[in-house]
């Protein structure tokens, strides 16, 4: 009698240097089957068919000059930046269609880009777009008139970056929906950007992408993959900004005070780039500003930066005490950049960071029933989140959030020619064609710490099932058809199968998680309790959620509640070895902490929370409490007698206050934001009840006023005072007061920091 051949399991840990090159599944090869990244998709699906493509289309439609079908959307949609949302549907639509297959996001996007493509012939030269006066605008640029900032082009506001998002709408709608016509349409629109650039010099257009511009170039390398054309390759590289990549070539930080998430997409077209040309040096730019971003400036969550700006590495202070935390497109983009890398460098620590912001920065950043998305969330304790609604929210996270929660599938699993890995622990299965089998995942976690997966073959094959080992996992065993694997090796790696599988064949993945304190990168005593890879929060409070559900206010985005003191936060007092002994475990990843209760952020919805705490001796807590105290209650004052202000220099708030100029530059110095002009700036405030009697304009140095004048409402300004760096002016006892500073003789003015409308 023949003794039976045991095919045995071994396990191996890989390093991923030795490794073929790695591959995503497409998303409709990915399904999710339970758990809260499939309630979020689900949720995401009902608000984007509450959404009306005729009124996304109408900037369009405008533009060229065609009958409308319905009026465009109000908000950000009609008050510059028309047409971004546009694009963000057309990738929503595409993504969520390859995930789930309906029919009604496949109809809608046809509808769309045949609509598009109406307009792109009635304009006749390969242009669409729903930029306000767009053909106006791109003829000036075309002839070499170029004014700009880091978010005005000529007084239009992000205009590339606007456009941007029709190119990879287009680009989407073709990759993972196989629209043809959009592929058409996208190859027109990319000529038609080629013959408009081609007058301008290096200087010229290094000039035009001082100003927000997406990820342009990005695109451009993708015209190339789509063509094999070089013209696309060769003017992806020539639209790379130089004044963000030398630096990075350089391995120089220079991040701090930029905006983050115009800096985000130009280096995914960096790494994009250097796939397709083999610059290597590219790719290590890119791979340093990936650890400098999230190892150095990012919080808990996975998030990054402080009213849309990088802040100092060595300073989270501003992190902490603003109701504008981390911006949520910033991570869309360092997910897309964590992937990129992570494809081509095979290294899984990409992975942990993917995973980490996509649970607690991306899941959180919906809401779960009503799925509007989050613009800010803030670090600040006792503060709150703002959600969108369908018919009044049109910001950039509304883009970048109806993409979010579509593509959850795409980075699950991954494949070479012939092995297979797991990288995350979500419910879910993957048919792995090329090899006829499909992996089904059956999991909780993180509630459960567990995973097991079901191998479905057509006939037994040979292959490795590489298995993430995170480095938040302790004590990982692996079962095969029960039998335990023995594990040998150091987290943040994977663990390799290799056996002859058949179906049926089943692997439990087995791990414990800890619960730790994770400090901010600046070395400052707040922390955060994370839960292997969960970052947990208590709620604190329902009171005074003012603007939980945007309007369509210009700033609806933002929170309008109070601040309440810092110094009233839960803090941890005590040696630092029994920080963590108070957490008493409650239920399902709930902790007990005195009389708050932990659980993991992505379920925090409705309410205030605290996510960080301050961690002190006893003798620290008391003296640190009274100096605090001293310092809040004066912040809070301030702010208390304000009506409304603006960040000179900072893009958000000066594009929230109608921001207009010439001759205009801006920067960040000593941790200050700045503008100042030649000609002249503008600003528009709201005189909320009329509240506000004086304007309070802080500089960074000392001003002469012979230097400058100053018009409110188109009238000569009284100045009340000019003492130090303050100078002091009547306001105008009007709901809407604009303030034009102007200098005179074609001096330059000193530079402005800060301008607040005031009470007293």
């Amino acid at each position: 009698m023949k003794k039976p051949i045991l095919h045995i399991a071994l396990l191996l840990l890989t390093s991923f240097s030795a490794l073929a090159q790695m591959q995503p599944f497409a998303l409709q090869d990915v399904k999710l089957t339970g758990g809260p990244f499939k309630n979020a998709q689900d949720v995401d699906m009902r608000y984007i068919l509450a959404l009306n493509p005729d009124k996304l289309l109408a900037p369009y439609l405008i533009d060229a000059g065609l009958p409308l079908k319905a009026p465009r959307y109000g908000n950000w949609e009609s008050s510059g930046l028309d047409g971004h949302i546009g694009g963000h549907y057309l990738s929503a639509l595409a993504l969520l269609y390859a995930s789930t297959g309906d029919a009604e996001l496949k109809k809608r996007l046809d509808y769309m880009i045949d609509q598009l493509a109406q307009c792109q012939a009635k304009n006749g030269n390969g242009y669409v777009g729903g930029i306000p006066q767009g053909k106006v605008f791109w003829e000036r640029i075309h002839k070499g008139d170029i004014d700009g900032s880091s978010f005005g082009l000529n007084n239009t506001w992000v205009p590339l970056y606007n456009i941007h998002k029709l190119f990879a709408g287009l680009r989407d709608a073709y990759e993972y929906a196989g629209n043809q016509q959009a592929k058409q349409v996208l190859i027109g629109l990319g000529d038609w950007f080629i013959e408009l650039i081609k007058p301008l010099s290096d200087d010229q257009i290094q000039q035009v992408l001082r100003t927000e511009h997406g990820g342009i170039n990005e695109t451009f390398a993708d015209l190339y993959i789509l063509t094999k054309d070089r013209k696309y390759l060769e003017t992806a590289q020539r639209i790379s900004h130089r004044a963000l990549l030398n630096p990075l070539l350089a391995k120089e930080d220079k991040l701090t005070g930029l905006h983050a998430n115009t800096q985000i997409p130009k280096v995914i077209g960096f790494e994009k780039i250097a796939t397709l040309t083999g610059k290597s040096d590219w790719s290590e730019a890119a791979q340093y500003f990936w650890r400098n971003v999230s190892q150095t400036r990012s919080v808990a969550f996975g998030g990054n930066s402080v009213r849309e700006h990088f802040n100092p590495t060595t300073d989270f202070s501003q992190v902490l005490r603003s109701n504008q935390g981390p911006e949520t497109c910033n991570s869309f983009n360092m997910l897309r950049l964590s992937k990129a890398l992570f494809l081509d460098k095979n290294d899984v620590s990409y992975v942990d960071f993917y995973e980490r912001t996509l649970y607690n920065h991306i899941l959180s950043s919906q809401h779960p029933s009503t799925g509007g998305f989050v613009y800010f969330t803030p670090i600040r304790p006792n503060h709150y989140r703002v959600y969108s609604q369908p018919e009044t929210s049109m910001w950039c996270c509304v883009g970048s959030g109806l993409e979010n929660h579509t593509k959850y599938g795409e980075l699950i699993y991954s494949h070479t020619a012939n092995d297979l890995f797991v990288n995350l622990f979500i419910p879910s299965t993957v048919n792995w064609s090329g090899k006829k089998v499909k992996l089904t995942q059956r999991t909780e976690f993180p509630y459960q710490n567990q995973s097991e997966l079901i191998v479905e073959t057509t006939k037994p094959q040979e292959f490795s099932l590489h298995i993430r080992y995170p480095k938040w996992a302790e004590k990982l065993a692996i079962l095969v058809n029960g039998n335990v694997q023995p594990v040998n090796g150091k987290p943040a790696n994977y663990v390799a199968i290799r056996r002859k599988w058949k179906s049926g064949d089943k692997v439990t993945v087995q791990f414990k998680t800890s619960t730790q304190l994770e400090y901010l990168p600046d070395g400052s005593n707040w922390a955060a309790f994370v839960n292997g890879p969960i970052v947990l929060a208590a709620k604190t409070s329902t009171a005074d959620l003012k603007g939980l559900f945007a309007d369509d206010s210009r700033m609806g985005h933002e929170t309008k509640g109070k601040l309440y003191p810092i110094t009233n936060a839960y803090a941890l007092v005590g040696d630092p070895a029994t920080y963590l002994k108070g957490l008493k475990p409650a239920s399902r990843l709930r902790f007990n902490l005195d009389t708050l209760t932990l659980q993991p952020f992505y379920e925090v919805h409705d309410a205030r929370y605290q996510m960080y705490f301050q961690t002190f001796s006893k003798s620290a807590y008391d003296e640190q409490k009274a100096r605090l105290k001293q310092q809040e209650a004066e912040a809070l004052a301030l702010e208390a007698r304000t009506v409304d202000k603006v960040n000179c220099g900072e893009q958000q708030p000066e594009v929230d206050h109608q921001y207009k100029g010439e001759k205009s530059d801006s920067g960040y110095d000593d941790e200050q934001f700045w503008r100042r002009t030649r000609s002249f700036i503008a600003y528009q405030l709201q005189n909320k009840n009329r509240a506000g009697k004086y304007i309070d304009i802080e500089l960074v140095e000392s001003g002469k006023l012979d230097t400058m004048s100053f018009l409110i409402n188109d009238k000569p300004a009284e100045i009340l005072s000019n003492e130090g760096k303050m100078i002091r002016l009547k306001a105008d006892s009007q709901d809407v007061l604009l303030l034009k500073i102007m200098a005179r003789a074609g001096t330059s003015t000193p530079r402005f920091h800060q301008i607040r409308l005031v009470t007293q």
